[in-house]
């Protein structure tokens, strides 16, 4: 698997950074042919990597001259301008660039490189940590259509995948995908104060919390049916889902939230560009 992707270079091992690395190895990726740059390697990551047979460098020079296939730009928007300036000479004109960088636009990423040089932007999530993040690709012109089955297959590795070839539309799906992890786990964080203040003890309620949208979440993923009628299923009329429903569909209720939530996160999403 990966044919084609190797030697690739992972700039950042944070949070996403190594979970994409972490699933990419689990696939089948050749350990020997990764190198991690990232200034701010602790220790222990440093010695964990080399355990595994992964290079580690702290900066360019350290990089070394291998002829990158693939360079993944997994650092947060606002260090991308000096990451760029790091990094621009490990790529030659064979080497695909992969941001993951929210709101780093294509021409940005490409005035760092000489001319020609094939770049996507991709948006995965944090559900990547075990196999389901949700990622959407956009290459810019550069980018071989022979190229772009290796892209998702690595992105297929970490989860679901899917290409978009209007850039713009990133933006929202990084408010929706992207940040929507954190919107999720703020619902099971209020479900669970709710419970509490229903009486329920602080464990239990966390508990139902956390195993509702957990089983939630793996039914909607496994079953064919829309989330309106799993929604419905689960509605007896006069019954007590019905009772909560009407709160939660009210015309202030949860939709008109999301939506100004999305908005919000859409608008910074253009700003960070």
């Amino acid at each position: 698997m990966f044919e084609g992707a190797q030697p690739l270079l992972v700039v950042g091992a944070g949070k996403m950074g190594g979970a994409m690395l972490e699933r990419w190895l689990a696939s089948g990726l050749t350990a020997s042919e990764v190198t991690i740059l990232d200034p701010y390697l602790e220790g222990d990551r440093w010695a964990e990597f080399a355990r595994a047979g992964i290079a580690s460098a702290r900066n360019a020079a350290e990089a070394g001259d291998r002829a990158y296939r693939i360079m993944v730009l997994a650092v947060k928007p606002q260090t991308m301008a000096g990451t760029l300036a790091e990094v621009k000479r490990l790529a030659s004109p064979d080497t695909t660039i992969v941001s993951i960088a929210a709101g780093v636009r294509l021409a940005t990423l490409a005035a760092a490189f000489p001319a020609g040089q094939a770049i996507v932007r991709v948006m995965p999530n944090t559900p990547a940590q075990v196999g389901m993040s949700m990622s959407v690709g956009v290459a810019n012109a550069n980018l071989p259509d022979s190229s772009r089955p290796l892209i998702g297959q690595l992105f297929a590795a970490i989860g679901a995948f899917d290409w978009i070839e209007d850039e713009d539309l990133i933006d929202a799906v990084t408010a929706v995908s992207g940040s929507g992890p954190a919107y999720v786990f703020l619902l099971a964080e209020c479900l669970a104060e709710a419970a509490r203040k229903a009486g329920l003890p602080d464990d239990l309620a966390d508990l139902l919390a956390r195993q509702t949208v957990a089983g939630s979440g793996a039914l909607l993923a496994a079953s064919p049916l829309s989330p309106a009628v799993l929604r419905q299923n689960v509605t007896s009329p006069g019954g007590t889902t019905a009772a909560a429903l009407s709160v939660l569909m009210a015309e202030d209720g949860l939709q008109p939230l999301l939506t100004r939530a999305v908005e919000a996160a859409k608008k910074r999403s253009v700003e960070l560009g």
